[in-house]
């Protein structure tokens, strides 16, 4: 399928987390928004918490774990143990371009699943017409974030990662806010959805939001 690429009509939310777990819990409860044949698509530096954001997901969609990230096999299936979709987890840091991908075979697992791949802009959206991309970035002037209730009540509940399950750099029990943003692209995230998301995540984290779709 063509790709989509995001225009000035894309939309986009912007919330502000206050470290790993928080970060997980939001993505837990977008996980409750997606459904099979989803692609979202991670993007920061080493260290942001893409593999902590996909970590959330595989919490939220009730998949086998643990999620941990894939570098050295590119490429894991976890499937669901609550008769959801099951999670495909993609590391594309060393796919060469399209033949790379075509090469793992990700649509034969793309519409019985939710799709994540870290380190994916610029290189899978051509699996599908619509994604949504996921940015994450140390948060600037972090210190003076102030986090909503349910995010504070979800980290003193949250328990602490297996040692084995984290990987160096990414994945880690970081304690400093993190700025995402998520970019609605194509199709399958008409109005209604977004307005889902947003009704599902404006309680989780103190955020802005930006809309930038066109009317």
């Amino acid at each position: 399928m063509s790709g989509a690429v995001a225009g000035p009509g894309a939309a986009s939310l912007t919330f502000t987390t206050t470290g790993a777990a928080s970060t997980r819990d939001l993505a837990r409860r977008l996980a409750r928004r997606l459904g099979a044949g989803d692609l979202l698509v991670l993007d920061g530096p080493l260290g942001a918490g893409k593999t902590t954001f996909t970590q959330g997901l595989g919490e939220g969609l009730g998949v086998r774990g643990p999620v941990a990230s894939p570098t050295f096999v590119i490429s894991r299936v976890h499937p669901s143990e609550a008769g959801g979709p099951a999670l495909v987890h993609v590391d594309a840091y060393r796919l060469g371009g399209g033949a790379d991908i075509d090469d793992l075979d990700l649509d034969s697992d793309f519409s019985d699943a939710v799709m994540v791949v870290e380190w994916g802009r610029d290189v899978v959206e051509q699996l599908s017409d619509s994604h949504l991309l996921v940015e994450l970035s140390r948060a600037t002037g972090a210190e003076d974030a102030q986090p909503a209730q349910p995010l504070q009540q979800a980290q003193q509940a949250q328990p602490a990662q297996p040692e084995q399950d984290i990987a160096a750099g990414d994945g880690e029990e970081f304690d400093e806010p993190r700025a995402l943003t998520l970019t609605f692209v194509g199709p399958r995230w008409d109005d209604a959805r977004i307005r889902a998301v947003r009704e599902a995540l404006g309680g989780a984290a103190s955020t802005t939001t930006t809309e930038g779709r066109e009317a």
